[in-house]
């Protein structure tokens, strides 16, 4: 069937008495009107016990434009409608009861709202404007009007006639309402009103002419019932099919646990390899954390790492909002098992968030929000990160920062909604702050698109939306006013981060594979990346060809437009200030060039622009499963509803393909190098005399290229200090932040001996160097473990220090109380 201008339905039940002349009115008037809509007038029969059925079959027997649509019972006024709303063609949908208490005169009013861009009109008996012909009793009336007024208020603020059976729609948004909706009785009003709210589709009530009819079905003790529907859909929306989100919930768990089952094996004895030195980092932060709190030290502070000068935790990533609860664990099992508690449950959480997240607001289908959901979560930059980089896989806040934010635009709630925002995005600071100015990135570049497809509903969005942000800033500034100042201006504070000119993304990444992906290769990945942790991109060529399918197939929804704009605009920034065009010589300028400068993006890894795709190309996914799992109305021809069965599967299948070559590998582990006895049977008491503030002095220094030391430390439940370490902070006199210590003489010529494997020749001028980089450190004595390079650089110490190192409990060391 071809579609129609103007679909009208009707749900009847024993309406004998007034379905015949409803029917004869409306047809009148639509074949009277002027070159007047194609329509067609659909009567879904709901287990009538009367003629009403045998009145519509005669009619549509008379003009084929009626049809009727019988029922197998009296199942409610929702399930009649739902009936015949997705039996419908028309562009527009009218759904009038049976007995035309608003007459069908009143269509010139909705169509009017229609054509200034709204998506449903509401004919409406409590608007100014509206005429009331023939009352109800007055106590019905009293009743009714209670009624409607708790249920505008529990579910559809600011619409004061739900119950009017006179409502005109967008074809294409009511039957996807209709479609996702559950209830099948009076309640259907409220919940798909509901529906085109969460949508963001804009609805308007317009005053229309109506008089009480004699035989009403409608009861003052139906807004009871109507309440109670409404209670049990929000009990289902809070809690819907509770086993099931349960069993998504578990399945994120599952995903979380096997991707690190090599480490849970053994957590303080294995170490995964592509982390670098960043596992070792992190159970520092997490151990020092742990340590603050016991202590009731400052913790955004410390001398233990880089002694003198210590480390500004506030301006690293120690993750205060984890590192802090989990402080028991830390003293209980160790920073280890901490730091991967915090890894394997952060990224089921945040998969988690981002299925909740989905279901509220984007789609219906469970599985469609799981699966989006799973590629919000485990694409491949992501498993990238997951490999040390907790703060940009625990990103439980964001989606609950996302919602609250849609929920300012709603209107609804601002201050309260502004507060919980301001306390939401506090947590984040203290969780990560370059993944929630990323996040913030994303929202921003989506908001613009979608204010731009729909200034509709921006107009109506940005007065509540600027007010709640004003709240949320009035709360979380205060609260975190002082860890900012003491983050940047605070001891060891620093500008900005150096990471060069090769921070950028090929091109080629967002087409190719990463390592721990399914259809990974190692050897294009590294030649595409900074490092393993860093492969921010590698989505897959066929997932990108499939997002661009979908964008196409479902390019008239505004949210499609614009999450579309989000990826390619994030994408693109991705690639850096230097655009290199892969297989050429050729760099083109790139957008990111208008930010690089700018205060906060000045310290961004600009590849990491493109992990706002990841839950971009969740919700297409989603959306796009959540439209193929759309009921098939039953009233489609036989041959339509193969060719649909056969898109569903052929869609389905499209997504598995796209889906399995990023399927995440479990990463990998090996056994941890074994801490030497000296530090862990505690034998460095013995030559560390720490009330006198003496460091012990890895030999080389820990930096971030080697950084085993700091695992010595946590081993040793950061006992003693160390100079140098891995850490950002300033360097120079312009501050700038660098990874590591700022370089010393004494470290730069141990640094380069353990590369080189050679010795070097030792003059009086060394000597001095080294004495004074050991006073500076306050040394109290030097150890060098078996590692790569080892007879060099013992040889080295033995020469500049003028005594011969001594072996005790495997390692090499030299006594030098206070540098001397």
């Amino acid at each position: 069937m071809s579609p129609v201008d103007l679909s009208i339905v009707i749900p009847a039940y024993n309406e004998e008495r007034r379905l015949g002349p409803s029917l004869e009115a409306i047809r009148a008037y639509l074949d009277a009107a002027p070159e007047g809509p194609s329509w067609e007038l659909i009567v879904v029969d709901d287990g009538s016990t009367d003629g009403t059925a045998d009145i519509a079959a005669r009619a549509a027997a008379a003009d084929p434009r009626i049809q009727l649509v019988r029922g197998d019972g009296n199942h409610g006024k929702g399930h009649a409608l739902r009936q015949g709303v997705l039996a419908s063609y028309g562009r527009r949908v009218l759904v009038t009861d049976a007995d035309l208490a608003a007459p069908i005169e009143e269509l010139e009013t909705l169509e009017k709202a229609l054509a200034d861009g709204y998506a449903a009109a509401v004919g409406s008996r409590a608007r100014p404007g509206a005429s009331i012909g023939v009352h109800q009793h007055r106590l019905r009336e009293l009743l009714g009007r209670g009624g409607n007024f708790l249920i505008r208020t529990v579910a559809v603020p600011g619409i004061r006639d739900t119950q009017c059976g006179f409502k005109l729609f967008d074809g294409d948004r009511a039957r996807a309402a209709f479609a996702a909706s559950r209830l099948r009785g009076w309640g259907i009003d409220v919940e798909i009103l509901h529906h085109f709210r969460r949508e963001g589709w804009p609805v308007t009530e317009v005053p229309v002419r109506w008089s009480h009819q004699e035989g009403s079905k409608v009861r003052p003790t139906d807004y009871v019932r109507v309440l109670a529907e409404l209670t049990t859909l929000r009990t289902r929306s809070l809690r819907p099919i509770r086993r099931v989100d349960l069993l998504v919930t578990g399945l994120f768990l599952a995903i979380a646990t096997a991707l690190y089952a090599n480490r849970w094996v053994s957590p303080n004895h294995r170490y995964l390899p592509d982390a670098l030195q960043d596992q070792n980092q992190w159970e520092w932060f997490f151990q020092v954390t742990a340590r603050n709190v016991s202590h009731l030290d400052n913790p955004l502070f410390t001398t233990l790492q880089n002694h003198p000068d210590g480390v500004n935790l506030m301006a690293n990533t120690v993750m205060l909002g984890l590192s802090v609860p989990l402080a028991p664990v830390t003293w209980l099992f160790g920073p280890a098992v901490s730091l991967n508690v915090a890894m394997t449950l952060g990224l089921a959480a945040t998969a988690t968030a981002w299925y909740w997240l989905f279901v509220r607001r984007l789609v219906r289908h469970r599985g469609a929000a799981a699966t989006g959901a799973a590629l919000a979560a485990f694409a491949p930059p992501m498993i990238s990160h997951a490999h040390a980089h907790p703060n940009f896989i625990v990103l439980f806040m964001i989606p609950l920062i996302i919602e609250r934010a849609l929920r300012l635009c709603e209107g609804r709630h601002v201050v309260r909604n502004g507060v919980v925002l301001g306390l939401f995005t506090t947590y984040q600071i203290f969780l990560g702050e370059e993944p929630l100015l990323l996040a913030a990135m994303g929202m921003l570049l989506f908001t613009a698109a979608y204010a731009v497809v729909r200034r509709d509903v921006a107009r109506a969005a940005w007065r509540p939306l600027a007010r709640g942000l004003g709240v949320a800033l009035a709360v979380c500034l205060p609260l975190v006013a002082y860890p900012l100042w003491w983050q940047f201006f605070g001891p060891q504070s620093y500008k900005s981060v150096l990471h060069g000119d090769n921070a950028g993304n090929s091109p080629l990444a967002l087409l190719s594979f990463a390592e721990r992906s399914l259809a990974g290769d190692a050897d294009t990945a590294a030649a595409l990346s900074m490092n393993p942790t860093e492969q921010n991109a590698f989505y897959g060529w066929p997932l990108v060809t499939l997002a661009l399918l979908i964008t196409v197939w479902l390019w008239r929804r505004a949210v499609v437009k614009a999450l579309a704009f989000t990826a390619v605009a994030a994408a693109l920034l991705s690639l850096g200030p230097k655009i290199r065009v892969p297989w050429t010589d050729v760099i083109l300028p790139g957008p990111w060039k208008l930010l690089s400068d700018r205060p906060l993006f000045e310290s961004v890894i600009e590849g990491r622009v493109a992990m706002v795709c990841a839950p971009v190309l969740g919700m297409l996914i989603a959306l796009a499963l959540d439209r193929l799992a759309t009921p098939v109305p039953s009233a489609m021809p036989p041959s339509a509803m193969l060719r649909t069965r056969v898109f569903r599967y052929a869609g389905v299948g499209a997504v598995a393909l796209a889906l399995i070559p990023i399927v995440p590998l479990p990463l990998k582990a090996v056994d941890r190098i074994d801490v030497p006895p000296f530090i862990a049977d505690g034998t460095w008491r013995q030559y560390v005399d720490t009330a006198a503030g003496e460091t012990l002095v890895p030999v080389p220094l820990p930096d971030p290229g080697y950084a085993e030391a700091l695992h010595w430390q946590t081993s040793a439940d950061l006992g003693f200090k160390l100079p140098g370490g891995y850490f950002n902070g300033p360097w120079g006199p312009d501050r700038v932040g660098i990874y590591g210590a700022p370089p010393r003489n004494l470290s730069n010529l141990l640094r380069d001996i353990r590369g080189t494997g050679r010795a070097v020749r030792i003059t009086d001028a060394w000597r001095r160097a080294a004495r004074e980089d050991l006073r500076f450190w306050n040394a109290g004595v030097l150890v060098l473990a078996p590692q790569p390079s080892d007879a060099a650089l013992r040889a080295t110490v033995d020469d500049l220090l003028g005594q011969r190192g001594k072996w005790v409990d495997g390692v090499w060391i030299w006594q030098v109380h206070g540098g001397s």
